[in-house]
């Protein structure tokens, strides 16, 4: 799995369709997050909520899948209020990764609960199979996080204190909150959105991030190919690669 994972914020089905087309030639990408924004949690609402919601659940109802499901593992990120809701069209579709949002529910315990019985095995979550992630906004506590960490594949700390949104400044305050959750949890993977760029990324590297979600910064970049190069070769001065 590359260091380096593109981000897409789709306004409707047909742009993440074209955003994956053009991602699919960019040699090296073989993760792609979609933003899932329910425009309550985090607006404005992304493609498929806004009342889009049964434009999923056909999807998933009819078989079919998400595009170039064979090309890319599929990170869902979830900035969704209740988002138990549509975990299951999402993973019927195609997701093998589902990030959720600390702040986005007060039944964690319960959704985790119901995501290993559902997709997991005896022993608990099967990365294989789904990976779970927690995600958690710059102003927010990790101790939010603490008590879930025995059924996570990994952490996504926020780098903007606006999410939802494509493009928004960077939050040196991420640094830091990366800094000390590596001391603490050295063996836990994290991985940071929002605010990624070349210039932003050596200091996330360097505080611990093994992982870097870019949207923004290599979309509107006039050569994906090369800016995805360019960030990959950074994180390997850090002795980040890619993992299987």
């Amino acid at each position: 799995m590359s260091v380096i994972v593109p981000a897409i914020l789709p306004g409707s089905k047909a742009e993440l369709d074209a955003t994956l087309t053009r991602l699919a030639s960019v040699e090296g990408v073989d993760t792609v997050q979609v933003d899932a924004v329910d425009g309550r949690f985090a607006a404005p609402a992304s493609w498929p909520y806004g009342g889009r919601e049964r434009e999923l659940a056909a999807l998933a109802s009819s078989g079919a899948m998400l595009p170039y499901a064979g090309r890319f593992l599929f990170d869902i990120d979830l900035m969704a209020l209740h988002p138990e809701a549509t975990i299951g069209p999402w993973v019927a579709a195609g997701a093998s990764r589902l990030t959720l949002h600390a702040e986005s529910s007060d039944v964690l315990p319960q959704i985790i609960r119901q995501l290993r019985e559902q997709y997991g095995r005896d022993r608990g979550f099967v990365p294989a199979l789904l990976s779970l992630g927690l995600a958690i906004g710059v102003e927010a506590d990790a101790s939010l996080i603490e008590p879930h960490l025995t059924h996570l594949d990994y952490v996504q700390f926020m780098g903007i204190a606006k999410i939802g949104k494509q493009g928004e400044p960077f939050d040196p305050r991420v640094v830091g909150k990366v800094r000390a959750f590596h001391r603490r949890h050295p063996h836990i993977p994290i991985q940071v959105d929002g605010g990624v760029t070349k210039a932003t990324a050596p200091a996330l590297l360097a505080a611990g991030a093994s992982r870097l979600i870019v949207g923004s910064g290599l979309l509107k970049s006039h050569n994906i190919q090369k800016e995805f190069d360019a960030l990959v070769a950074l994180a390997a001065v850090y002795g980040i690669y890619e993992k299987s």
